[in-house]
């Protein structure tokens, strides 16, 4: 059996959307939408302003396009600046094993390169599907490998160099220096220190895009890199496969499965129903049952004691006076749902956060670290069916009434069950906060039918401002 770089490198090389199982080809259609909407409402964050500004000035040019800013910029500039986006409000994809968000990364460095080769929809979503594929088995491997959780700029930058290398045809030999690059020169992001003193640095989203273009531009030249990490002899099977459980195929014709036959991302990317990080949403998925269980105001509230794994206790409490303190915050975004009913722009913008009625709801809340919940969360970073992201809320009344929700797990799991209408409804609430309705709907139709698009300006084209 060939080494994992080299089969790495023939599924990047060979992946075609005319041979994508039709399970693969609906969640890359759906994976798309969502991720698109996400980058829209995110160009509403200053971290987009900012980026925009220093994309136009240090990568000039006119290869692609930067969504809403009407500017342009180089591919790789247009790539940095749409990833700050994609992110910019923390509701964009996350994906099993990888413990961030790919897509944020994958789809602006697919759209930045297919607008300047001028190419179509097809190759655009083969080369993300390619990406996921990637990402989820380098993440997996990256973080078992390093001591310190690394946000997902790192092993993304090995994701957004396959995607390069996929659109740029490279052969091989090549793209498996690409990937080398890119593990090479991937930066090193201290997760946890930014969960602690949140920043617009946050997952280093940009930096994973504009790696991964350099490093397949690089070794188109000639550029050599390091065999990288996907060759490591001890994870021979989670390239070879991605799954604990080889399909009925592989059993009978005694085969291994590899990467390119079982395809991680129809049940491993997942999408984000809440405008905050992953590690709240079970709180917040707990909020919403009691609230439908139980009749009481929000007002009648004296205390809420929240139990979450450890990630989720070090978000903390203190109230936000930025969007990126907001995110990487349990309290704030707790109550200001209860409040609204919904955490989008609205809510984790910073015009909100002088709202009194939410500031003193925060403060009425207790984090405790429970260590059931953590193994629970340990079992699911690694993919164990058994593991969750689960956390127990308890509200107590002005009257001494208290209600429990027990431990309920979020939103994000693996398989989660959206389908095609859930993802729609989510674009279609995010673009309004950007977009008029006369363009939402052609955006809606192009991405079910994005393989027909022959030249994918006629996106750029809907959303360049």
């Amino acid at each position: 059996m060939k080494g994992g770089n080299d089969l790495v490198a023939q599924f990047i090389a060979d992946a075609a959307w005319d041979a994508l199982p039709a399970e693969v080809q609906r969640k890359a259609r759906m994976a798309l939408l969502d991720i698109l909407g996400a980058t829209l409402v995110g160009t509403l964050t200053p971290i987009s302003c900012l980026t925009t500004d220093h994309a136009v000035e240090t990568w000039p040019g006119d290869e692609a396009t930067i969504l809403l800013h009407g500017k342009r910029a180089s591919a790789i500039g247009a790539a940095f600046a749409n990833g700050y986006a994609a992110n910019g409000l923390d509701i964009d994809d996350c994906a099993l094993y990888t413990k961030g968000h790919p897509g944020a990364q994958l789809f602006p460095t697919a759209l930045a390169l297919a607008e300047k080769l001028g190419l179509g929809g097809s190759q655009m979503m083969t080369a993300m599907v390619v990406g996921y594929e990637v990402a989820h088995r380098t993440a997996r491997m990256w973080h078992d490998h390093h001591a310190i959780y690394q946000a997902c700029g790192s092993w993304g930058s090995v994701a957004c160099a396959a995607v390069a290398c996929h659109l740029l045809r490279l052969p091989q030999e090549q793209i498996k220096h690409a990937l080398g690059i890119a593990e090479y020169h991937a930066p090193n992001l201290p997760m946890m220190r930014d969960i602690d003193h949140p920043a617009m640095v946050k997952h280093g989203i940009g930096w994973g895009a504009m790696n991964g273009i350099v490093s397949a531009q690089l070794a188109q030249r000639g550029f050599t890199g390091i065999p990288s990490i996907l060759g490591f002899e001890r994870y021979r099977d989670w390239v070879a496969d991605g799954s604990t459980e080889p399909s009925s195929r592989a059993q009978a014709e005694g085969l291994a499965e590899v990467i390119g036959q079982h395809y991680v991302m129809v049940d491993g990317v997942v999408f984000k129903e809440y405008a905050c990080c992953a590690w709240t949403h079970p709180a917040l998925d707990a909020v919403r049952g009691l609230l439908r269980q139980h009749d009481f105001g929000v007002d009648d509230i004296v205390h809420i004691r929240v139990e979450g794994f450890h990630e989720t206790v070090r978000l903390g409490t203190k109230l936000p006076t930025t969007t990126e303190e907001a995110q990487f915050n349990l309290a704030w975004p707790l109550a200001v749902f209860l409040l609204d009913g919904e955490i989008g722009p609205d809510q984790m913008l910073e015009h909100r956060f002088d709202d009194e009625r939410v500031r003193a709801l925060a403060n009425k809340i207790e984090l405790v670290e429970s260590e059931e919940l953590n193994e629970l969360s340990r079992r699911m970073a690694v993919g164990d069916p058994s593991g969750k992201y689960a956390a127990a809320v308890t509200i107590t009344l002005n009257d001494g009434r208290q209600f429990a929700s027990g431990i309920v797990d979020g939103g994000i799991r693996y398989p989660q069950g959206w389908d095609r209408s859930r993802v729609e409804e989510k674009f279609r609430w995010l673009a309004g906060h950007v977009l008029e309705e006369a363009r939402i709907e052609p955006l809606v139709d192009m991405v079910w039918h994005f393989e027909d698009v022959d030249d994918v300006h006629e996106l750029t084209r809907l959303v360049a401002r």
